[in-house]
Parts: C-alpha cells; structure tokens; sequence
C-alpha cells in the first residue's frame, strides 16, 4: 500500500513568508502598493542564478503553478496557497547549464528552451505536478524536439497548436516552427530566415484595428537592430508585412502589445548603457501594420536597464533589473500618458547599470499574483497590496477528512448544506457525482478508489485535495 507525506512536507519548503509592503518595504525589499508574499532563493532551489518564468492554471481545480527557469533546470512550485508555496520539483536541464532559459506553456504543457548546446525543446506535462506526494522530485521531460540546438526563446499563439523557438542556428536565427498539435509529438513546421535573429517574440491571431489583417496570424520579432512583422498564417510561405526602426538603438530586446492591438512597447536593453537614458520603453502606433511609427518615449525616474515586459488589464508589468518590477499604468498611451504606479524590487543594493536583479515577471494569473524570476535571488511572489488574498474555500468551515485516507471520507460544512458532491481523478476523470444532497455533511465509502490524488468539488464551487492511500 502506498503511503503519502504530502502535507507534512510543505513547511520546509517556505523560504521566506509574507510581508505587507508598509514604510516603503516588504521585509528588506523597497516597495510601493506591493505586497511580499513568499521568496524562494537560490539555495533552496539548488542553483547559482535564475533566468525567465511563467505560469500555468489546472483546469481541473484553478490552482496555480509558477514555473521558474534557472541556470541547471527548471523549477515547479505550487502557489495556490500564495503565502505557503510548495517547491514541488525541478526538470534538469537537457544537457549543460546555461543562464539563459525560456519557457512558454502550451495547453497543459511546458515547452522550454535554452542556449545551452544541444538542448533542444523539452516538452513537460504539467498534469504531473497534480501527483507530486513526495517533494522537490526531480522530473523527466515528456517528449524532446531536436530540431535546432541552442535557442535563446521560445514564444508561441496560445490559440494555435505552434512554437517558434528564435535565437537558434537555424534560419539564421529567425524563427523556427515547430507543430505542437500533439505536444508529445512536435513536428518540423516551418521557417523563415529573411529578417536574420530574433531575440524575442510575440505571436498572436491579429485583432487589431487594422483590418487588413484581421484573423491573420501576426509575429512581431525584437531582431536586435530593428523589430519585424511577419504574417506567419501560412508556415510554408511567412512573409513580411514590416520592419520598423527608431531611434538611439542599442539591442532590440523585447516588445509587447497593449491590449486593443494598438501600440507596441518596445524595451532596447542596452539604449541606456550606449546613450545615457534612465530606463526608456519607445511606443510605436500599430494602426496600420504596413506602415508603423513611433508614437512617444517613456524615461522612468531610475537608470536601471529594462529587460522583459508585459500588458496585462491595462498595467505594463516591466522587469528593470535592478530596479526590480515597475508596474505602469498604460489605459491612457493614446494621449501619450504613461505613469508609474507602483513598484516591487528585488534587487535592494542598487538601481544601477547592470545585468543583476530582476529577469522577467508572469502577471497573467486570474488571482492577481504575480510571479518573479530574480537572476541573484530567485523566485519571489508578490500581489497589489489594494487587493485582498482569496479566501482558501468558498464554503464556511468546509472539512474533507480523513486526508489521507483509504475507505471512507468524510465532508462537513458549517452554516450551509451540501447540495452536490464530485470527485475526479488526476487526468480528470468523473469516479464520483452526488446531487440533491441538501445536508450539512456526508459519509462517502471510496473503497474502489485506486490511490493516488483526487479533486472534490462542493457545490460546483469549491475545490479540496484529497489523497487516497
């Protein structure tokens, strides 16, 4: 019989535990309108330096999962309890360690890349992490493409099967398409060696204003001297609909699109070591994608050098290095408004000119917290302090015990009554449904029940693990 030491394991794991943002500090880390929620440093996940993340929801329960790249691996950690995260694992790298990771997730799948030589594309299941009873584990990947080597990113559509890893020794560093319909098997698609490297990407089906190329699927390519719009709708035949230049350019690093598909925000990552500028994002008008210009310039009140950004309900979340995560309001850039709002760092010692501190945030979870990756100091998870943390369930006083158990499991509320009753298994699968129920606890036998970790869910509302031995 198997046993399982989930719970108890937990605890160990916390590196570091919340801290509100007052005074102007979270712990020893400057702030303003964020609040700490849990840091994780190096040591405790068994690295020398972090590098980019992301982030992934189960659909099965909408729990959270930040996804955190280091210089050996990459490393799983459960938020869904934000102030006590879990350290669930770490994929290895698939051959040498490397500064440079990136990872993008693809329905219920991590793709991950690396400059490391010969690393390929790791494709990771992340239903795994559902039956982590025993952690850290070390994890294996799913399936591998081997298509290209070393690659600096990786970005995809998340609305189309495709990856297109850029930076790699093919296609002169252009993008390279891989068919990921099924993640266990990606295929060769495509590639496009015209415009030379890119450095990053987003893809996207267009829905902007220009209808030209609406429904199109739309690349925009940081090429370090200049950024490219590619219709890549068709993989066989990518074409170019523009390339854009500006002013001042030092590398053209990253670039990311406002919501409405409108304007483009655009970090150079060296602009401010070649020309002296505090931290500078340049703003293009996409109007007309066959004809985009520069629409404005903002300088931040700090020198630090800018790395990876995102728009995200109407805030642009920008990773400055050592001036840790800067939060600007963007709902205004049409009238040429862009302001500061608010500010996490995680690099303390300095604002200054260097490649230390923060290397990329994921803001994407429905939960509103926010994901950082620091190169010195490793994951940090943070939340606007004007927002308040969910409560753990819905349902007053809700117990599932036993747990773990074996035979029997009990489910009891307070104040309220149950009216329906599901229980699925790791992958998903229904094994128990109750309805009409209209009673403030149940006795339900789960003898039939093969071990492992399963979701009850109350009421169509409210989801608890439950670990059968």
């Amino acid at each position: 019989m198997k046993h399982f030491s989930y719970f108890l394991l937990i605890l160990p794991f916390l590196n570091f535990a919340q801290s509100p943002c007052n005074n102007g500090f979270a712990g020893s880390f400057p702030c303003s309108g964020y609040d700490l929620l849990a840091h994780f440093d190096l040591n405790l996940l068994n690295a020398s330096s972090g590098n980019d993340s992301w982030g992934w929801t189960d659909p099965l329960d909408g729990k959270e999962y930040a996804i955190v790249g280091l210089n050996n691996g990459t490393a799983f950690i459960d938020i869904s309890q934000p102030t006590s995260p879990v350290y669930l694992g770490k994929l290895p790298t698939h051959t040498s360690p490397s500064q440079w990771r990136d990872i993008k997730v693809y329905n219920n799948f991590a793709l991950v890349v690396s400059e490391a030589s010969g690393h390929g594309m790791q494709v990771f299941d992340l239903t795994k992490l559902r039956n982590v009873t025993n952690p850290p584990q070390t994890f294996t990947s799913d399936a591998h493409y081997n298509g290209f080597g070393n690659a600096h990113n990786v970005a995809i559509n998340p609305n189309q099967p495709y990856a297109y890893a850029v930076g790699s020794q093919t296609f002169n560093g252009g993008p390279h398409v891989v068919d990921i319909s099924n993640p266990l098997n990606p295929v060769f698609a495509g590639g496009y060696s015209d415009d030379f490297y890119s450095h990053d990407a987003q893809i996207l089906t267009y829905s902007g204003p220009d209808n030209d190329y609406v429904g199109n699927e739309i690349y925009i390519g940081s090429n370090e001297d200049e950024l490219v719009i590619l219709d890549v709708s068709d993989k066989s035949n990518i074409t170019n609909i523009s390339t854009i230049s500006y002013s001042n350019i030092g590398y053209t690093h990253q670039a990311w699109l406002t919501e409405d598909e409108r304007f483009l925000l655009l970090g150079d990552e060296l602009d401010e070591i070649n020309f002296g500028f505090n931290t500078r994002t340049i703003v293009f008008d996409l109007l007309d994608l066959d004809n985009p210009v520069v629409f404005m310039e903002y300088s931040a009140n700090n020198p630090s050098i800018d790395h990876n950004g995102y728009v995200h309900n109407g805030l642009y979340y920008l990773s400055s290095y050592s001036a840790g995560l800067r939060i600007l309001d963007v709902t205004d850039i049409v009238n040429q408004n862009i302001t500061e709002v608010a500010f996490f760092d995680s690099f303390p010692a300095n604002n200054n000119l260097s490649f230390s501190g923060l290397w990329n945030a994921y803001p994407f979870f429905n939960s509103g917290n926010i994901v950082l990756s620091d190169i010195n100091s490793g994951f940090f998870l943070v939340r606007d302090a004007n927002l308040s943390l969910p409560e753990p369930n819905q349902l007053d006083g809700l117990k599932v015990f036993p747990n773990p158990t074996r035979n029997v499991v009990n489910i009891s509320v307070e104040n309220n009554v149950i009216n329906e009753i599901k229980i699925y298994d790791h992958l998903g699968k229904l094994v128990y449904d109750e309805h009409g129920l209209n009673q403030p606890k149940k006795h339900i036998n789960i003898a039939h029940l093969q071990a492992g970790i399963y979701i009850v869910n109350i009421n169509n509302s409210t989801n608890k693990r439950l670990i059968v031995k």
